[in-house]
């Protein structure tokens, strides 16, 4: 053999390496998935070979506009997988040309080292969705909840989304469920303060959730976090318009499991229905524990209830109010937290009379209702009071009917 054909077959092997090693890129529109069309077929198709490459694999959607009616990528893969969206990717605006067997519209499922990255936007184009229905729990409420959710992430750890955007979901903006370890880096959340149903990123049963530097614009709670969520950060978040940071609801359903380990730090609350919030049905099977959270250093502007426990959480009158909550809250710190309030009461906790509040402290708490120091109004709990913060005052429930 030649020294030529050795070093051709030496480089040959070489680049073969590197191609291993530093990854695979896939663009979409060399596998049919061109700008203004619809690119299902083509995402199937090029997501099969990224997730089986041997070595770490990029998907590229370059700009542009595209459809889909649903994508649901799922995995083990063999190796990291990014993908890289720069384009506006639209889902049908009929909910019923939406995917049908999967509940969100774009979801990923089963796998490690996922990243979702760039400048693109994911357009759920909810507006007609949003006519259909009052509120989640109204009897009147006629769309599927689940089906119309823009993204779903499920049991996916290790893993990053950064810099997209999520656009007038028909439901949910973001869920994610029985993940670890992922983080929501640059992501921003964008629907009109009406639109309903429209939580910005929701968790359940995941553990070490980091929801960093985002801006969440939307119609109900900006991160809402279901039963099981533990070691959760949300910080440096903008919030407004919406429903503030929700722990909960919780209790609604048996075999519910615990939260606990939240911080909710350096975050702007605007315009919003509430602040940071606990809420826990009353006379419901839950049983679990709230436990360890911590909000600090978080300014509210022109907030309804700046801070809020509600054991009491009964929407649009769909419970009764007989029995009080099972569930037990402890170790809770409201610190440092200024603005303005709608309301004169800025700080009202309404824990259980059957497992009251345990724990619960207000320090610095620098809440004016027009120009004046906002009240504390508290029941079933008697919290530590430090700094400038409102002492206590009784709860009168508001008549009933």
């Amino acid at each position: 053999m030649t020294k030529l054909s050795i070093s051709i077959i030496v480089s040959f092997l070489f680049l073969a390496y590197l191609s291993v090693v530093q990854g695979l890129n896939f663009d979409i529109t060399k596998y049919g998935g061109t700008p203004n069309s619809d690119i299902t077929q083509a995402f199937i198709k090029v997501w099969k070979e990224a997730c089986a490459s041997p070595g770490a694999a990029k998907i590229v959607i370059p700009s542009g506009k595209y459809r889909t009616s649903g994508i649901d990528a799922q995995g083990p893969c063999k190796s990291p997988i990014e993908i890289q969206v720069d384009g506006t990717i639209q889902a049908p605006s009929d909910i019923n040309q939406c995917h049908k067997g999967i509940d969100q519209w774009i979801r990923f499922g089963t796998m490690d080292h996922l990243t979702l990255s760039g400048k693109g936007i994911f357009d759920g184009q909810g507006a007609a969705t949003w006519k259909q229905g009052t509120a989640a729990w109204s009897k009147n409420h006629k769309v599927n909840n689940k089906v119309s959710m823009n993204m779903g992430f499920y049991f996916v750890n290790n893993s990053i989304i950064t810099g997209i955007t999520s656009k007038d979901s028909k439901n949910f903006h973001f869920m994610v469920y029985g993940c670890e370890n992922i983080t929501f880096d640059g992501v921003k959340v964008s629907a009109p303060g009406d639109s309903t149903n429209t939580d910005g990123i929701h968790l359940g049963k995941s553990t070490d959730v980091k929801i960093l530097n985002t801006d969440i614009a939307t119609g109900d709670d900006c991160v809402s976090l279901g039963d099981g969520s533990k070691k959760v950060l949300v910080q440096n978040v903008n919030c407004g318009p919406g429903h503030g940071i929700s722990v909960g609801s919780l209790g609604k359903f048996q075999n519910e499991d615990n939260v606990e380990g939240l911080t909710v730090k350096n975050c702007k609350i605007s315009d919003t229905e509430n602040g940071v919030r606990i809420k826990t049905w009353p006379s419901g099977p839950g049983t679990l524990t709230i436990t360890d959270m911590r909000f600090e250093d978080i300014t509210m502007n022109n907030v309804r209830n700046p801070i809020i426990i509600d054991q009491e959480y009964c929407p649009w009158n769909q419970c009764n109010k007989k029995n009080p909550s099972k569930i037990r809250i402890s170790k809770v710190i409201f610190k440092n937290i200024k603005g303005t309030t709608k309301a004169e009461e800025g700080v009202v906790l309404i824990c259980s009379s059957g497992v009251p509040c345990d724990g619960v402290e207000l320090s610095n708490i620098d809440l004016k209702f027009n120009g004046k120091p906002a009240k504390a109004v508290c029941s079933n709990v008697k919290p530590i009071v430090s700094g400038i913060s409102p002492k206590c005052e009784a709860y009168t429930p508001p008549p009933s009917g």
